[in-house]
């Protein structure tokens, strides 16, 4: 639970006092991932401000994500991965506290992404700040500034859990065989009055259900915080099954992340995967299903028509 003197094993949402008992805890790594995703974070605002001993990396701009034929925001080779890891000095036996900016849900979700990929290439000692480096600041805990000394780089050896990353065909497979898809973006995306540029169609994944990324997530005095008996009840309302199989996706493998953590890590399901393709893969193929609100399940295909 946060606000254990444990460092090794925390609560996959840690809180600011529990991470500033730890700081001189050597096998703990601060990793502060704010990107152009939370408008106007970069090295310059790290070295501005920064949660003391923290190291630095650009989500949006090192690696955490690539592009591959023409789908956006894919999981990278696991050995490209753990390269970019051993080089911000990180090691299989560091626990790592990823920080986002905590100034909006879809920065939130900047971390969430860099947890699952932890979790993915087989580290469990990950964690996230709630709220944020806003949060930190908000509350008042010491911060640092100036240029940070370059980290020293060392081995990371990744292995790839292949259960938390779903295919183009285990989706396809689980949405036949019906079991649970969770669509993680803002409603508009869902019935299909909104469209990512990413997405070559509007709509969803036939019988998803929709749990907004955003929905459990609220502003208190301008930093940003996952509240878990919001999570619960939404997971409640829509009735979900923590046993019952489940994927989460969006449009590009961000928001997703995003819903994969609240599900898995916070909301007590016990198999949930995340589809890093997201829409923008599933809509690659024009035979593939898409629920369209207004017009029902037409394939990819009849809508490009």
């Amino acid at each position: 639970m946060a606000g254990t003197a444990q460092a090794m094993h925390p609560a996959p949402l840690v809180e600011a006092e529990w991470l500033n008992d730890q700081l001189n805890n050597e096998s703990l790594v601060v990793l502060d991932v704010r990107s152009s995703i939370d408008d106007g974070g970069d090295r310059n605002a790290f070295e501005a401000a920064r949660i003391p001993g923290s190291r630095y990396s650009n989500y949006a701009e090192e690696g955490w994500r690539e592009e591959r034929d023409g789908v956006v925001g894919l999981m990278p080779d696991p050995d490209d991965l753990a390269q970019l890891i051993g080089g911000l000095g990180i090691a299989n036996d560091d626990t790592v506290i990823v920080v986002p900016a905590g100034t909006g849900p879809t920065d939130f979700a900047s971390a969430t992404r860099v947890y699952w990929t932890f979790k993915a290439l087989g580290h469990d000692e990950v964690a996230i700040l709630n709220g944020g480096f806003a949060g930190w600041e908000q509350q008042g805990f010491e911060t640092a500034s100036g240029p940070a000394a370059p980290p020293e780089a060392t081995m990371f050896s990744a292995t790839l859990r292949e259960e938390l990353l779903a295919t183009d065909e285990q989706v396809e497979a689980s949405q036949q065989a019906g079991e649970q898809l969770v669509d993680a973006r803002p409603e508009g995306f869902y019935v299909g009055t909104q469209q990512s540029p990413d997405v070559r169609v509007p709509g969803t994944i036939p019988d998803a259900v929709n749990l907004p990324h955003d929905g459990a997530l609220v502003e208190r005095d301008g930093a940003w915080y996952l509240e878990p008996e919001r999570l619960t009840a939404a997971i409640d309302a829509l009735e979900l099954d923590r046993e019952t199989p489940t994927v989460a996706f969006c449009n590009t493998g961000h928001w997703a992340a995003s819903g994969w953590f609240q599900l898995s890590e916070v909301g007590g399901l016990s198999d949930v995967t995340m589809y890093d393709g997201s829409m923008a893969a599933w809509t690659r193929d024009d035979s593939r299903p898409v629920h369209l609100a207004g017009r029902g399940v037409v394939s990819v295909g009849e809508l490009l028509d």
